[in-house]
């Protein structure tokens, strides 16, 4: 294969955006750049709820009763949304756009304190995927409910990515964003593109994990991203659709390898909000590559691997 490894990035998703790919020297890599750099902003432009002119703002403006023409991107999205929604029994759930605000984790500012039970019910009650109705390429607006993509929205910006750099005829690369990866090809001296999969700050720096991203995707999703604490209690960004709180079980976080980084993410995001050994129960069911940690009785970090993770590091 001809060509060397050329790195290149940007920023996107209030995070940053990388890509190494192997390359001709003679490739403008400032186009290469820009042109990802536009498939990524198309994402943020239809899905960011801090984007008030976004199509999913649009949606979440929307009076009662109305129908909202969507672009085929964010249908598509909201597919894979539902899909999941549904093999996960609601652990994900692309409506909690309010609920999200509510906590102080959205657009809205922090409050500097954990919402009242009344508020979080009341906001709980309006939401729910079941709630959603899609015609084509539109999506019925039953009153007051608010998309949140945040959990899926960045796999498929990852994806997004690929796609461009596909179109550009890169036959081999690996891409990131915000931590969450894709890789396919091999790298001028054969070897695939080797990662390590991301463990929390306080994990054992000795243990490591490492896969090779071959058509592969990974997302990691865990609490140490972001959270705010109160009253000596930390409140972590990812909230249980049953109860309209931050998951408050032992898990730590989850990582999932998927063909796609879309589902990788929206799939890492249920198996969160499930405690570890259902969410070790649904990777087994669904064959899911996932790694899982959590704490253990004495305050230290577990670990459990799902068999079609092991048979792939075997």
């Amino acid at each position: 294969m001809g060509g060397s490894v050329r790195a290149f990035g940007g920023g996107t998703m209030g995070t940053t955006w990388s890509a190494k790919a192997v390359l001709p020297a003679t490739t403008d890599l400032a186009a290469l750049e820009a042109m990802v750099q536009r498939a990524l902003d198309a994402v943020v432009s239809e899905m960011s709820p801090w984007e008030p002119l976004s199509d999913l703002s649009r949606y979440n403006r929307a009076p009662a009763g109305s129908w909202v023409r969507l672009p085929a991107a964010t249908i598509a999205v909201l597919r894979r949304a539902i899909e999941v929604a549904e093999a996960s029994d609601g652990a994900f759930d692309p409506t909690l756009g309010a609920l999200t605000d509510l906590w102080g984790f959205g657009p809205r500012p922090f409050a500097g304190a954990p919402p009242k039970p009344d508020a979080i019910a009341s906001l709980r009650d309006i939401g729910g995927w079941k709630r959603l109705s899609l015609d084509g390429e539109a999506l019925f607006q039953p009153g007051g409910l608010r998309l949140d993509l945040n959990g899926i929205a960045k796999g498929f910006g990852v994806d997004q990515a690929a796609d461009a750099l596909d179109r550009a005829g890169v036959k081999s690369y690996l891409v990131e964003v915000g931590g969450e990866l894709r890789g396919t090809g091999a790298k001028p001296d054969g070897q695939p593109w080797w990662v390590e999969l991301e463990r929390p700050p306080t994990a054992n720096d000795a243990e490591k994990t490492i896969v090779a991203l071959h058509d592969l995707a990974v997302a990691t999703s865990g609490d140490y991203r972001r959270f705010f604490e109160h009253d000596g209690r930390r409140y972590a960004h990812t909230l249980d659709p049953a109860t309209g709180a931050p998951v408050s079980h032992a898990t730590v976080s989850v990582t999932v390898l998927a063909k796609d980084c879309m589902s990788a993410d929206a799939l890492a995001t249920a198996l969160t909000v499930m405690a570890p050994e259902p969410a070790l129960a649904f990777a087994v069911r669904h064959d899911l590559p996932a790694l899982i940690v959590s704490r253990d009785a004495s305050g230290g970090l577990e670990e459990r691997l799902s068999p079609a993770l092991r048979a792939m590091l075997d």
